[in-house]
């Protein structure tokens, strides 16, 4: 599968799977487009893999705009967009004890989430659309979680982002399939980044235990699927959710 010369646009990029995406694309000779808001990682990951940076906030309509509006002036084309930037601010719905509330989750936290993870694919999708339609053909890789599957116990706010990524997903793949533009959503389970390498081993090892294959993923793995669904290969498949989890769902 060849994607030399191809244009891919990787949202969230200075590090995790973003960055192993956009290495992913860059590898096979992709002209790789990132952005983040983390600037001096995200141009360290933009040297590193000769790709072009921009410093953006996905939830910024008027920003995301500007980043493809000037994409699509440099480059004259967009067909592959991986929509990763995503936070997580968890905590619990509502803590009551003796019948009084003693915590819940704050407003801010959930709406920041809101805007970054759910806003932010929709703001970026929205914004090559036009462009994919006019070249009649184009990928949207939307980035979920299982945890927009199945919930996770304090993430309230993150599993309805990612289930609305989901949602986003199949209304995309329907209204932009018949351009030649094909929308999917990847559902990674827990996968050994920065930030997870900085649990305790405890917790690691707990989370390694939940999953039949005994490990976690790392984010190559995740590029993977990506770079697959970017391509012909994939080229019947619309409207999809795939979950690289190792089996985590089923359960040991």
């Amino acid at each position: 599968m060849s994607m030399e010369g191809k244009v891919v646009l990787v949202t969230g990029a200075a590090g995790g799977i973003g960055k192993a995406a956009a290495k992913k694309f860059a590898d096979a000779k992709a002209k790789v487009v990132i952005c983040d808001v983390v600037e001096e990682a995200g141009k360290a990951t933009a040297a590193e893999l000769g790709a072009d940076f921009y410093k953006v906030d996905v939830s910024d309509r008027k920003a995301v705009q500007a980043w493809v509006d000037d994409v699509i002036a440099k480059y004259g084309q967009i067909d592959v967009l991986v929509n990763n930037a995503g936070i997580t601010r968890d905590a619990r719905f509502v803590s009551v004890k003796d019948g009084q509330l003693v915590k819940q989750m704050d407003e801010a936290a959930f709406d920041l989430v809101i805007a970054i993870n759910l806003k932010g694919s929709f703001n970026c999708a929205q914004a090559v659309a036009p462009q994919m339609i006019k070249q009649k053909s184009g990928s949207i890789i939307n980035v979920s979680s299982v945890v927009g599957l199945y919930g996770n116990f304090g993430q309230t706010n993150y599993a309805a982002t990612k289930a609305g990524v989901i949602g986003i997903t199949k209304v995309l793949a329907r209204e932009l399939g018949r351009s030649g533009v094909r929308v999917n959503a990847v559902a990674p389970g827990f996968i050994m980044t920065e930030m997870t390498a900085k649990m305790p081993p405890e917790v690691l090892d707990g989370m390694k235990g939940k999953c039949p294959q005994g490990r976690l993923r790392n984010p190559e793995e995740v590029a993977d699927v990506f770079y697959w669904l970017a391509g012909d290969e994939s080229s019947y498949v619309n409207g999809a959710t795939i979950s690289v989890d190792g089996g985590l769902v089923l359960g040991t």
